[in-house]
């Protein structure tokens, strides 16, 4: 049961003779719930039978089974023990959605173990229903293992900024978009500033309690866990973040961010996770798996002074790691606090993207409720944009397209000495300074 399941694959009864729907209830006011649903589905209402999960194990014996199975299990005396006897006689792919009168935790995890899909308390509304039923159709048309023309593997993508307000969340939704979007890919953003991450307002989402239910019950997490937790933003993309009460502090040691890791690489073709700095230098090990780093900073003397500071992190802490860096909101015409000459002198490498800065497209994008690539589509800044994704893509398929950190020569100036050399670049603060300090 619940293995997706395609017209194409002929199998037992073949995809000819299966019906869209069936259902199997135990009494008329679940009837007469169901029917209405299925007419709006355009199914036919005499699909909708009496006699609970008994007469569905008798009537599948002999008859196909359907694509989208409704059994009510409020009859039952032993409902796993029957479930399982249902399971032999149902064929590979049909989704089973599951009503019954007992509010048992346990239970429910029993039966979504067993197979079972979903499982309705009764009495359910119609709106539950048609809930159930959408989340059905999407694992009846979930991409199948194996069944896609190309076999790619997983890239895992983390978004950080060198320094507050440079960008970053901004930067990593429109990532997420334009992977799921444009590449065609499946998506899975992880926001991992758990009180005031903005990716799910960016997509105009609400961020739901997934993040900090898996933080709170790891062992929770498994495939099952990210398939309801993430909330879908589009065919392509779903989101996991939190809007976790400020007056709440939230203790992890990263197992749960970690697992979450682990689980998207299996369900997902991309991962772009925003990584706050915090967050970075707390848990060092969910840079595991990451293949490219998307470092944003901005034209300025402490934005420098800090992308020196993660690049020799990254190397450090996880030298497998391309790192793409981004000059964000650079705008056209202004005198920069440091110019990208000194800039890119200073961190020793050169800058990969320049991201203009766009008021009118990034307003647009805040009051539709719109990723900046989505609404600034044509424009110079959703070109630079598909310009970071065409290079993580690259690393992807060539690692050998971008240096990686500690590329260049071993012999390099001390960090202190980097800075120092930043500080050179203003004469002026440097003879305030002097002038200030005391004569030996």
């Amino acid at each position: 049961m619940n293995a997706p399941w395609s017209p194409s694959r002929g199998g037992g009864g073949g995809g000819s003779n299966r019906d869209p729907f069936a259902a199997f209830v135990c009494d008329d006011n679940a009837a007469d719930i169901i029917r209405p649903v299925v007419v709006e589905m355009g199914w036919p209402a005499e699909k909708v039978h009496k006699g609970g999960l008994r007469n569905a194990v008798q009537t599948l014996s002999v008859a196909a089974s359907p694509n989208i199975l409704f059994v009510d299990l409020s009859e039952s005396g032993d409902p796993l023990n029957d479930i399982n006897a249902l399971a032999e006689v149902c064929e590979p792919g049909t989704v089973v959605i599951a009503a019954g009168q007992v509010n048992d935790v346990r239970l429910y995890r029993d039966l979504l173990a067993s197979g079972i899909q979903d499982y309705l308390l009764k009495p359910f509304s119609p709106d539950q229903l048609r809930d159930a039923i959408a989340h059905a159709q999407a694992v009846l048309h979930a991409p199948k293992a194996g069944e896609g023309p190309i076999e790619r593997p997983h890239l895992m993508t983390a978004v950080i900024g060198a320094r507050g307000g440079s960008g970053a969340s901004t930067l990593a939704t429109s990532i997420a978009w334009l992977l799921a979007e444009k590449e065609r890919r499946s998506t899975s953003l992880l926001d991992l500033d758990l009180h005031f991450g903005t990716g799910a307002l960016t997509l105009d989402l609400e961020p739901g309690r997934g993040l900090t239910d898996a933080i709170e019950n790891p062992s929770r997490i498994d495939g099952l866990f990210i398939e309801r937790a993430m909330v879908k933003a589009s065919e392509k993309l779903a989101i996991l973040s939190a809007e976790a009460p400020i007056h709440q502090p939230t203790l992890t040691d990263g197992t749960a961010f970690h697992l979450l890791q682990e689980e998207m690489k299996t369900a997902f073709e991309c991962t772009v996770i925003d990584l706050p700095r915090t967050t970075l230098v707390q848990h060092p090990h969910l840079m595991g798996d990451v293949q490219c780093t998307v470092v944003a900073a901005e034209l300025t003397l402490a934005s420098a002074r800090d992308v020196i500071r993660i690049l020799s992190w990254l190397k450090s802490n996880a030298p497998q790691s391309q790192v793409i860096v981004v000059l964000n909101k650079v705008v056209a015409g202004a005198t920069p606090e440091i110019t990208k000459k000194d800039f890119e002198a200073s961190i020793e490498r050169k800058i990969d993207v320049v991201i203009p800065y766009d008021h009118k497209v990034t307003s647009q994008a805040a009051k539709l409720g719109k990723p900046v690539a989505d609404a600034g589509k044509g424009s110079k800044i959703g070109g630079a944009l598909q310009d970071v994704v065409t290079k993580m893509l690259a690393i992807a398929g060539q690692e050998d397209d971008l240096p990686k950190i500690g590329a260049k020569a071993a012999a390099k100036p001390s960090l202190m000495a980097k800075i120092g050399d930043l500080k050179s670049l203003f004469p002026k603060k440097a003879s305030k300074q002097a002038a200030s300090e005391p004569v030996a």
